[in-house]
């Protein structure tokens, strides 16, 4: 069997879109949806998951799927940002991947039963695609939700054949405990990812891997919750010249100091990360824009005024918010940047906000 991690980029139809089929000759039956969003449960490590090469457990659920409900064919999906990506597959090329993921997003929308499809001919939703058409293609199709113990929807594992057929009782319970088996495997594997990628070795802050799935995350919760966010980025001052005098040992031991200052005095609902050389991020949930200056100012002095081993370090700090605007993280990033060289260019040592700058 040659399996083949495949990154399917198809985008989830409209709710509307999905929620409807019809039988043919019947009455039109509502599914039951949910919005398909990005797992801040899961964020970076689910990602994560998808990326890494074929892993023989997934093959072997796959595999056990197919044997036990006597189908041609099975595959596991998961779901990252409105994409289905197949992480195993038992016997289905890459045009068949494809078309079960119409049938996939089905699923998804009803995770509490199994979505089964005994002849997609009936189904006017699937007969006049060709998905059913050819009879080399899909005709059955029975698929449960991969479904975290958080509540989360991560997916779905199915069966599907080229003939019309059906489950017995005992083959839709097997399918159901060999997806739990899946979701076991991702949460097993997102545990072990989180805990060797998430954090900085030298400063012990977490690192640039998860920032920006950490800061989506805290847009997401303040658009929910229409309130304040604001984002620092933080850069200690002539830093190379301070390595090229001092040796990168004494800049290690600096960057650690920094790292210690900004961990002891920010909130626990704060995320402090170090993204890269000397620069750093802060998110302050619920922090609107006059909040945030006073933090970052003060961050600002009790650096400059800190006991230095070599020579006095400055940083610049750049600041955006979110303040109720309907903006994505990248330009709240993009803007921070944008405060952060203000910043800079202005004389260094001294806190800047997007919002006051000038065009």
């Amino acid at each position: 069997m040659n399996i083949v991690l495949l990154k399917y980029h198809i985008r989830l139809r409209s709710v509307r879109e999905q929620t409807m089929f019809a039988k043919r000759d019947g009455p039109h039956t509502e599914l039951k949806s949910e919005a398909l969003r990005c797992l801040p449960a899961y964020g970076y490590a689910l990602r994560r998951t998808m990326d890494i090469l074929p892993d023989q457990s997934y093959d072997d659920i796959t595999d056990l799927a197919a044997l036990i409900c006597e189908t041609s064919t099975a595959l596991v999906s998961l779901i990252d940002d409105g994409q289905h990506w197949i992480k195993s597959k038992h016997n289905i090329d890459a045009d068949q991947a494809t078309q079960a993921i119409h049938f996939c997003e089905q699923t998804v929308a009803r995770p509490n039963e199994l979505f089964v499809v005994r002849d997609a001919h009936q189904y006017e939703q699937f007969a006049d695609t060709p998905l059913a058409i050819d009879g080399s293609q899909i005709r059955f199709y029975a698929g449960a939700a991969l479904v975290s113990s958080e509540g989360d929807t991560l997916g779905t594992l199915c069966v599907i054949d080229q003939v019309p057929r059906q489950l017995t009782e005992d083959q839709q319970d097997a399918l159901w405990a060999l997806s739990r088996q899946v979701v076991a495997q991702v949460e097993l594997t997102n545990a072990r990812i989180k805990t060797l990628n998430v954090i900085d070795d030298l400063t012990g802050l977490h690192n640039g891997l998860v920032f920006e799935e950490e800061l989506r995350n805290e847009v997401h919760r303040a658009w929910e919750s229409d309130s304040p966010l604001s984002l620092l980025l933080l850069d200690a001052d002539h830093f190379k010249s301070y390595n090229d005098e001092f040796g990168h040992p004494a800049g290690d031991d600096a960057l650690k100091t920094i790292a210690g200052y900004l961990k002891g005095s920010t909130r626990p609902t704060d995320f402090v990360a170090r993204i890269g050389g000397e620069e750093f991020v802060i998110i302050l949930p619920k922090t609107p824009q006059e909040s945030a200056w006073v933090m970052a100012e003060r961050w600002r002095k009790v650096l400059e005024l800190a006991v230095w081993h070599e020579r006095p370090i400055t940083v610049s700090i750049g600041i955006s918010s979110l303040d109720g605007r309907n903006i994505d993280t990248r330009t709240l990033i993009s803007e921070a940047d944008l405060a952060l060289f203000h910043s800079k260019a202005t004389g260094r040592n001294r806190v800047s906000h997007a919002n006051d700058l000038t065009v």
